[in-house]
């Protein structure tokens, strides 16, 4: 019975007075990307825009973004939640509120959001709540986090389309993606950042639904 408890508990999402302490100092981490070399702290170039993408296991979601063109760079870490500069290992725990998401910095001159919330919604399963596959528990679910009205606008508008390309394949299910203004983003530790490209053959738990977004 007490593990089945705690189990549960990583599906719902803690009460902020609750939730872990944290700490005030930031996580190292690494300082360039480990694909194309560019500073993951910045300075970004003038003209760039960022969001925050969580699509589950951030190990795969990142790899899908870096490989976009128009994408300046990527970088993994925790957001949604109330810790301050949680560790990977709190994050699991669920005592956290955060979801693992993708910084995606990107050049809306060469890559539009629109562009880039089509891969999101398409390349994994938005409906699945606290969830994502075999990936159980608030840390995982589905979530695009924006800086501007603007982009709200688009991703609610792109979830909107999303869903309705979902009704029209005869899905029943109902779209969970949390969409939010961007609060603290907390970089993940330094082995997490662009893990993939580190260990070609790690594990990736992405999945979409084989449904296109028709927007």
């Amino acid at each position: 019975m007490f593990l089945i408890d705690m189990f549960n508990k990583k599906t719902v999402m803690p009460d902020p007075a609750h939730a872990l302490p944290g700490r005030e100092t930031e996580l190292p981490t690494a300082e360039t990307h480990f694909v194309n070399g560019r500073p993951l702290k910045g300075p970004y170039p003038e003209g760039t825009e960022q969001i925050l993408l969580g699509l589950g296991c951030f190990w795969g979601a990142e790899r899908l973004f870096w490989k976009t063109p128009g994408v300046h760079v990527t970088a993994v870490g925790y957001s949604g939640g109330f810790t301050r500069n949680p560790t990977y290992q709190e994050t699991t725990t669920g005592l956290t509120g955060h979801t693992e998401v993708v910084l995606v910095v990107y050049d809306p001159r060469i890559v539009t959001l629109e562009s880039l919330l089509k891969l999101f919604f398409e390349e994994h399963d938005p409906t699945q709540g606290m969830r994502q596959g075999n990936d159980i528990g608030t840390t995982y679910r589905s979530a695009i986090y924006v800086y501007t009205d603007e982009q709200k606008r688009v991703a609610e508008a792109m979830r909107d389309a999303y869903q309705a390309s979902l009704d029209r394949a005869g899905r029943k299910t109902r779209i969970t993606t949390e969409i939010m203004d961007a609060g603290p983003f907390y970089f993940a530790e330094d082995y997490h950042q662009q893990y993939l490209a580190k260990n070609p053959g790690g594990y990736c738990g992405l999945k979409g639904t084989g449904v296109a977004c028709i927007a």
